[in-house]
């Protein structure tokens, strides 16, 4: 028995490029990147601002556009409340923000949280495919509208939302536009001023670099300002107060280095492996659905609804424990030439794993609670193998036999009908 790692939506591992820039980076830099009066210090500001170099190649953005933070969650958070409330704070009477129903919680709490402040949040609808209308956004602006943030890849299906033609509608209605690309960057090409984005959010644990540090795009020309959300020493322009870890952003740089010339390759890739699963699924457990089928997708993530009668949460929760597995069970499956690996997946977004409602994304594409209740998300990853995949559509579903059978083991090649 083995881990099948399938959750790399949540956080990839760190790619051993930049685990080995991050070690060297941690014993070199002793000293304060803000600390200008010695050689130390401007050595570890030049390695923070080789990472920003970096982050920005990767996005087309200047440097001077990049604002780091803890990451995409205080981006977005930096983004939504510090932009509006800068616009307020100059007079603006736009009070109107938005976002769409299946974007990331931060984004929604965030955009929900300035109600509090006079401002209007409106929450957009999505088609059944998890896509935002032109004509649905192009309608709400007729409103004056102060910001609007999509995302450019959801978090859960993987749907990319046409940011290319949404976003000259806010342009256009004069509204600054963010965008959440803690999934796509790293994964698809991307060029801020193509968009156009105004502002947007980068995680570096969604590409190969380590937890804890991310960037916020802020547009030069025309300039966008936002309001800090903590008070400080000043740093990052003045937008984001706070010492800067230089061993994490040299990690981060490390990953944004590696995308830029290898992520066509992974989405090949990711592409691939998406299609030996889904082939190797339909065989050994027919009835399975591709949520948003239709859509443009990142290649890395996908939602799988389950045949009738299997809950998703109930499957991963049944899937056999690597740590510690029963001696009668490891037998039994072996004797029987049943063996199952265990499968990491997981029912939706990381952040809202504690929730045992079925996914809000799926419901706002239209799923009915059962059919959410269904659905799991696989996300592989740059070192996954085909082989991979085909072990892990079996696990999934032996053990989805298990739970429909109410613990009966599935003889091997066996499939659910």
């Amino acid at each position: 028995m083995s881990t099948l790692y399938f959750d790399h939506a949540a956080t990839t591992p760190c790619d051993p490029r930049v685990r080995a820039v991050l070690a060297h980076a941690l014993e070199a830099e002793n000293a304060n990147p803000h600390s200008n009066a010695h050689a130390s210090g401007r050595a570890a500001a030049a390695m923070v601002e080789q990472a920003r170099a970096d982050v920005a190649a990767l996005i087309g953005a200047e440097p001077r556009e990049i604002v780091f933070t803890s990451g995409a969650t205080e981006a977005n958070n930096l983004a939504i409340k510090g932009a509006a409330r800068h616009l307020a704070a100059r007079g603006s009477e736009r009070r109107r923000v938005m976002t769409v129903a299946t974007e990331h919680k931060c984004v929604l709490q965030s955009v929900l949280d300035l109600a509090r402040e006079g401002f209007e949040p409106v929450i957009l609808p999505v088609d059944g495919q998890g896509q935002l209308d032109p004509a649905v956004l192009a309608r709400a602006l007729e409103v004056p509208t102060a910001l609007v943030s999509i995302a450019a890849a959801n978090n859960e299906t993987g749907v990319l939302q046409d940011l290319a033609t949404l976003g000259p509608l806010v342009e256009a209605a004069g509204a600054l536009l963010h965008s959440d690309l803690a999934q796509a960057a790293g994964k698809i090409a991307l060029d801020v001023r193509q968009l156009p984005l105004a502002l947007a959010s980068i995680s570096a644990h969604k590409m190969y670099g380590p937890k804890g540090v991310g960037a916020l795009f802020m547009r030069h020309r025309p300039r966008v300002r936002v309001e800090p959300l903590f008070s400080g020493g000043g740093q990052e322009r003045g937008a984001r107060s706070g010492t800067l870890p230089g061993f994490l952003l040299a990690g981060f740089g490390e990953a944004c280095r590696i995308a830029v010339v290898e992520q066509a390759r992974d989405a090949r890739h990711l592409a691939e492996l998406q299609q030996v699963f889904m082939t190797r699924l339909d065989t050994v457990l027919p009835g399975c659905v591709l949520n948003a089928a239709q859509a443009e997708r990142l290649p890395g993530i996908f939602s799988v609804r389950l045949p009738a009668g299997l809950r998703a949460m109930d499957v991963l929760a049944a899937m056999p424990d690597p740590a510690c597995p029963t001696p009668a069970a490891k037998a039994e499956e072996k004797q029987q030439g049943n063996e199952a690996d265990c499968l990491e997946a997981s029912l939706g977004s990381a952040c809202s794993s504690a929730e045992l409602a079925p996914s809000y994304v799926l419901e706002a594409m239209g799923l009915s609670r059962d059919e959410a209740a269904r659905s799991l998300r696989l996300s592989p990853g740059r070192f996954t193998s085909a082989a991979e995949a085909l072990r892990a559509a079996d696990s999934l579903a032996r053990v989805a036999v298990r739970v429909r059978d109410g613990g009966a083991t599935m003889k091997a090649g066996a499939s659910v009908a």
